[in-house]
């Protein structure tokens, strides 16, 4: 479908995960090449949108433009019903420090609560330059640790655990969480709109 695709993102785990997702779900038939952001340019996008589609549509866009080539980018975060939807679109800043560190913090905030429940949320945009813009939205619901385990994944994966397992996203073997995850739900809308050819 696309001879090149870049993954607008900075983060590598992010775009190995997107490799995976997109290898899984769509085939080969969706990308012969896909492109790490940092390979190619060097560009530093604001996430100044309210929502996360405003912020990946404000990824993708800025890449295609720069780069002339189809970009897929997203923006997700890990809402907590105890923290009345937080870390959410700060998930990634809500405080200075590695991924380590904000679980840690997040363990903090729910020390003492029993209500762990929360959902990994994801906003895709893919923008073919002169062409079309596609917007899709995934989730993934469970529940956060008592503790973080597991060494796969990244971000916040130590600390949640999926509806329908017992084991953390970091504990899942990459193809399971790929095939359950909120980027793959909100992928799979794309593939779906494309496929039908609007």
């Amino acid at each position: 479908m696309f001879s090149r695709l870049i993954i607008a993102t900075g983060n590598k785990g992010k775009y190995k995960e997107f490799v995976d997702i997109i290898r899984e779900t769509g085939g080969n038939d969706f990308a012969e090449q896909i492109i790490f952001a940092p390979e190619i340019s060097h560009l530093i996008v604001e996430e100044t949108g309210k929502t996360y589609a405003e912020n990946a549509m404000l990824k993708a866009r800025a890449w295609a433009e720069r780069s002339g080539l189809p970009c897929l980018a997203d923006d997700s975060g890990l809402e907590v019903d105890a923290l009345d939807g937080a870390p959410g679109l700060f998930s990634a800043r809500i405080i200075h420090g590695n991924d380590t560190d904000k679980a840690s913090w997040l363990l903090t905030q729910l020390d003492g609560i029993s209500n762990r429940k929360a959902r990994f949320s994801a906003a895709l945009c893919l923008c073919v330059p002169d062409d079309f813009t596609l917007i899709s939205e995934g989730y993934c619901y469970g529940n956060i640790a008592q503790s973080p385990r597991g060494a796969n994944g990244f971000g916040y994966d130590p600390v949640f655990v999926p509806e329908g397992f017992n084991q953390t996203f970091a504990e899942l073997p990459p193809d399971v969480k790929n095939k359950i995850s909120h980027r793959t739900n909100a992928f799979k809308k794309i593939l779906t709109v494309l496929m039908k050819g609007g």
